[in-house]
C-alpha cells in the first residue's frame, strides 16, 4: 500500500528573512539598526519555532 503523501511544511525561513529585513528598516528609521534586525530575528524566529511546533504535533 502506498504512503500517504505528506502535506507541505509552512516556509518559516521565508518569515524569518522579512523579520529581519523589517527589523533593519525599522531600527534604520529609529537610528538603531542593529537593534532592529536582533530585534526582528528574535520574535521571527519565535514565531518559526511555534509554526513548526504547531505542525509537528
Amino acid at each position: 500500500m502506498p504512503d500517504q503523501p505528506s502535506k507541505p511544511s509552512a516556509a518559516g525561513g521565508f518569515l524569518i528573512a522579512a523579520g529581519v529585513l523589517g527589523g533593519a528598516i525599522l531600527g534604520f528609521a529609529a537610528g538603531q539598526p542593529t537593534i532592529g534586525v536582533l530585534i526582528g530575528l528574535t520574535v521571527t524566529v519565535a514565531m518559526s519555532v511555534a509554526m513548526w511546533w504547531r505542525e509537528r504535533g
